[in-house]
C-alpha cells in the first residue's frame, strides 16, 4: 500500500473511528493484497508509511470476497474477469488472515 493511501486511511479512521470503518481491497496478488490488510489493521510492517507503527485495527475485504454483497449485472462488468485470472483462494485466504 503507498503512502499516500496509508495517510488518507489514517486520516479517516481518526475522523470517523474505526467502528464502521472497512477496507476494500482490489490487488491482484495474494501477497500483496495481505500486505494492504496486515497495514490497516496491524500496522505498516516494513516501517516505511505513516501507519508504521500505528495498528488501526480496521477489517480489510478483498472485492473478490464480497460478491454476494455486489449487484450481479455490476459484478459480472466490472470484476468477473478477474476471477478467471487471479488466484482467488489465495487471495481470500490471506487478506482473511488479517481479520481474524
Amino acid at each position: 500500500m503507498d503512502l499516500e493511501n496509508q495517510a488518507r486511511i489514517k486520516d479517516l479512521a481518526e475522523k470517523y473511528g474505526n467502528e464502521d470503518f472497512i477496507v476494500l481491497l482490489g490487488g491482484g496478488e495474494a501477497e500483496a493484497s495481505g500486505l494492504a490488510a496486515e497495514t490497516v489493521s496491524a500496522g505498516d510492517p516494513t516501517f516505511a508509511g505513516p501507519l508504521a507503527g500505528v495498528p488501526l485495527g480496521l477489517k480489510a475485504y478483498h472485492i473478490l470476497e464480497l460478491k454476494d454483497e455486489i449487484d450481479p449485472a455490476i459484478y459480472e462488468e466490472q470484476i468477473s474477469m478477474m476471477e478467471m485470472v487471479l488466484d482467488v483462494d489465495a487471495i481470500k485466504k490471506e487478506v482473511a488472515e488479517y481479520r481474524g
